[in-house]
């Protein structure tokens, strides 16, 4: 499957910095799920902009 990262890119709600991961979200995935994380595009812009994107989180945000 070809990667479609220009496209990616302009969807990716990620504010984090220094990703290196951006618009490459098979890698970005697998990275956040490794850490018990959510990508950036699973929270709304507000909670994203705290870097907390642990499954917790998204537990809280989703069950309001």
């Amino acid at each position: 499957m070809e990667c479609k990262k220009p496209e990616n890119l302009e969807n990716c709600p990620c504010t984090y910095p220094g990703c290196n991961k951006k618009g490459i979200c098979c890698e970005c995935l697998k990275d956040h799920l490794s850490r018990r994380e959510l990508p950036a595009c699973c929270f709304p812009p507000e909670v994203e902009k705290t870097y907390d994107r642990s499954i917790e989180r998204f537990i809280q945000v989703m069950s309001k």
